[in-house]
């Protein structure tokens, strides 16, 4: 299935990214947090400008995924982004990966494997009908305020994992708007339609958005307090926008509870592996991480 193949594509080159831009994000004053000068201290390092290379490839590799599969499908495959960047880091740096961190691999790739199933995510429409945007843009920006008004109440890790979720929403909102864009291309509009839809200036202004409050998520703490709500975040979020936006199907009733063991053990995963020292950048070399 291609949107599958480029799914995990996707989720390698954004993990690879992720590692690369909280070791430049670790580095930036506490003085610069939610202010746009935090890009300009980013920019001066080769290491983050290097993250955004792959976050441009990732993009890419999603816009196909998006284009050729549902997003309810696409989106949860990410949370393999950790898990896969991990093995590749210790592969190329010829590391011996403790059990904890296989422990973490096996727990996230079994939840992503059991909700898959127990979900089963698909059907749908590839654009948004109607004015269905306006009450689900409205909804998200009440839900970012509140985040980051709360974020800015608080410091450290708690800051760290409330501007991850919001980076999540942030993520996931591009996601819907990239998913709708590349519909254009296939309504027989092709690439003029496409570059006159509004959804794909949305989708760059949304992702910019979330990059930001990625880069201050991963500045006011450890990776362990971002990742699992960036991961768990991007997915839920994703799912919700795919079922409400674009009418793709899920199991409900008692596949709930296969469903939320699924995401028990995500989170776990997620929270064991962040702790790595690949992960938090305590390894040499340089490790690979989102």
């Amino acid at each position: 299935m291609i949107s599958v193949l480029f799914a995990i594509l996707t989720a390698l080159a954004n993990g690879s990214a992720s590692v690369l831009q909280r070791r430049a994000a670790a580095t930036a004053p506490d003085t610069e947090a939610m202010r746009l000068s935090l890009f300009s201290h980013l920019l001066r390092q080769k290491v983050w400008l290097a993250g955004i290379g792959l976050v441009i490839v990732a993009a890419v590799c999603q816009a196909t995924a998006l284009a050729t599969g549902p997003i309810s499908v696409v989106q949860p495959i990410f949370v393999i982004e950790l898990p896969a960047t991990l093995l590749l880091a210790g592969f190329l740096m010829r590391a011996q990966l403790p059990r904890t961190v296989w422990l973490g691999v096996a727990a996230v790739t079994l939840g992503l494997a059991l909700g898959m199933a127990s979900a089963a995510p698909g059907g749908g429409s590839t654009t948004v009908h109607g004015a269905a945007w306006v009450p689900a843009l409205v909804l998200t920006g009440l839900f970012e305020f509140t985040l980051i008004a709360a974020a800015l109440g608080t410091r450290g890790n708690p800051r760290a994992a409330l501007l991850g979720l919001a980076a999540a929403c942030g993520y996931a909102l591009t996601a819907a708007f990239m998913k709708d864009a590349m519909a254009r291309l296939d309504d027989g509009g092709g690439w003029v339609a496409l570059f006159s839809a509004w959804q794909l200036y949305a989708t760059a202004a949304a992702g910019v958005g979330a990059l930001f409050l990625l880069q201050n998520a991963l500045q006011a703490g450890n990776l362990v307090a971002v990742q699992p709500m960036l991961t768990l975040g991007d997915a839920l979020i994703s799912i919700l926008y795919g079922v409400t936006l674009f009418g793709e199907d899920l199991r409900t009733g008692w596949w709930l509870l296969p469903e939320l063991t699924a995401l028990a053990l995500i989170a776990a995963g997620c929270v064991e592996l962040a702790r790595s020292p690949l992960a938090s950048g305590n390894a040499a070399p340089p490790p690979r991480v989102r």
